[in-house]
């Protein structure tokens, strides 16, 4: 049987495999299938996605670095904000970058995330998309669900989000709808599903359901779209903590509903779980 060295590493209890790309090359398997093995919770290490370090990019694509990243169900997702940071120090530990802020290509195109003196990492997460087609969304601002019908707010941040922001419990209420937002059929990419309650005008509570995983710990896109819905909606203002199922973290964001193209930023841990050795 083959063995490959892998890290397990996580930001706020979303965790991640991440695989050098030559041990990858060892296990000659496809990497939506390899994910769907590492990432069992029960037959194998258990993870919430893969994530395997691409050195070409940077001759390629004139980025510092690429990713490949694989959701625990074998899709591809196109951007992780916790993953990232995750990835990001992972990166700069083993030498495969040089710098502590860097460029790396992802399928949401170019991500700078930079390592904080007070072992954070920060994330320029790009510019918010609110335009329906290139979420993708087609529909209504309002979805019906099962028993309810919700006023949404639709963001992608290189993946599909659907904010809700009420009052009833975040928690309960993702393990009852998201499961079937995910698959509704405004978003023909399926998405993930953000429950929001506002404590303050800084400070919100979020539980996600994620598209190709289910309810997560943490979900650093959702956090991000969910504060991007909360500017929008005139709740909160523009920095805000998100308190998530693993942890806190922070968002930054300079936008408004007259100027929305603006960069926003994600602010939080990046840990190592333990690394091994791992018989396919």
């Amino acid at each position: 049987m083959n063995t490959i060295k892998l890290t397990k590493m996580q930001g706020c209890g979303n965790d991640f495999v991440i695989i050098d790309y030559s041990e990858y090359e060892k296990t000659g398997m496809p990497m939506n299938e390899l994910a769907k093995k590492v990432c069992d919770r029960h037959f194998g290490v258990g993870a919430d996605g893969m994530i395997i370090p691409d050195c070409t990019q940077k001759s390629e694509r004139q980025t510092d670095i690429g990713w490949y990243f694989y959701n625990s169900d074998g899709s591809v997702a196109q951007m992780c904000g916790n993953g990232m940071r995750c990835f990001a120090r992972y990166v700069y530990d083993k030498g495969l970058v040089n710098k502590k802020e860097f460029s790396v290509m992802t399928g949401a195109g170019v991500i700078k995330p930079l390592l904080l003196d007070n072992g954070n990492v920060k994330v320029n997460m790009g510019i918010p998309i609110l335009e329906d087609e290139e979420i993708p969304f087609k529909g209504e601002r309002k979805l019906k669900a099962l028993d309810r019908e919700f006023e949404i707010t639709p963001v992608s941040m290189g993946n599909p989000h659907c904010v809700i922001i009420g009052d009833d419990d975040p928690m309960e209420m993702a393990l009852k709808y998201g499961p079937v937002i995910e698959k509704h059929e405004f978003f023909p990419e399926k998405t993930n599903t953000e429950f929001v309650k506002v404590l303050s005008r800084t400070e919100i509570d979020m539980r996600v359901y994620e598209r190709g995983c289910g309810i997560t710990l943490a979900c650093g896109t959702g956090a991000c779209a969910s504060v991007v819905a909360c500017v929008l909606n005139n709740l909160t203002e523009q920095n805000v903590k998100v308190n998530l199922l693993g942890g806190s973290v922070f968002v930054e964001w300079q936008g408004n509903p007259a100027d929305t193209k603006k960069n926003i930023f994600l602010i939080g841990p990046a840990d190592y779980t333990f690394t091994a050795d791992y018989m396919l």
